[in-house]
């Protein structure tokens, strides 16, 4: 691809993935704020300014033969993920992953503070980049947030989440090490293990995705 002719928060993170740059740094190349990279990532779908079109565009055309392709791979990658993990072709411009990490019957859950100053428990989970599989962000936000090393055993599916209207890809994890703690005191209160036929009492029964419920009460019966 040698042509962006609109540029979104999704591509330039592509170029970004493509230039192996930080936020920082990626921000810096072209003279912006670091807060506005950032916010490419959280909005995938978001246009930046005409100037910053314009910065873009000089910095993919002074990009290597080799940047270049790994952002034209970048783009691609990211199209199939799309294509993969919103079945309901939602088009969703967020996505995040959701890992449900078992332990025989336990399973692992956190308690996030939102920026009311509410809190609620919730699986580990992370946004999915550009770029970026599913199971490789439900494997590091685990271990990111809970000092917890696990393996992706299966998908779940996907889904709209009923309350925060975000496209979800849940993934079943296998617990194989650390012991939990809270990693991530900025955004998270706590940290623990519940058994599974407990789980409602952490998370409200009709906000939990149905096939998390079928391949815990499998574990349950084994």
């Amino acid at each position: 691809m040698d042509l962006v002719r609109e540029w979104t928060g999704r591509k330039a993170c592509a170029l970004q993935a493509a230039l192996r740059e930080t936020n920082d740094s990626f921000a810096a190349r072209l003279g912006i704020p670091a807060r506005t990279v950032v916010s490419w990532h959280q909005k995938p779908d978001l246009k930046p300014r005409t100037a910053q079109q314009q910065l873009l565009d000089v910095l993919l055309e002074r990009a290597s033969p080799n940047e270049r392709a790994r952002f034209a791979a970048e783009l691609a990658d990211d199209s199939s993920n799309d294509q993969l993990d919103d079945p309901t072709g939602s088009g969703h411009a967020l996505r995040v992953a959701v890992a449900v990490v078992v332990d025989d019957t336990n399973v692992l859950v956190v308690q996030r503070r939102d920026d009311s100053g509410n809190m609620s428990w919730q699986f580990p989970a992370g946004m999915i980049k550009p770029g970026v599989s599913p199971e490789t962000v439900a494997v590091r936000e685990t271990l990111g947030e809970t000092a917890v090393h696990c393996r992706v055993v299966r998908h779940l599916g996907g889904r709209l989440h009923p309350v925060t209207n975000v496209y979800c890809v849940y993934l079943l994890c296998e617990y194989l090490g650390g012991e939990a703690q809270n990693m991530d005191v900025a955004e998270n209160v706590g940290v623990t293990w519940t058994p599974s036929n407990r789980l409602t009492r952490f998370i409200p029964a009709e906000t939990i995705f149905p096939p998390i419920l079928e391949a815990l009460e499998v574990l349950d019966s084994e």
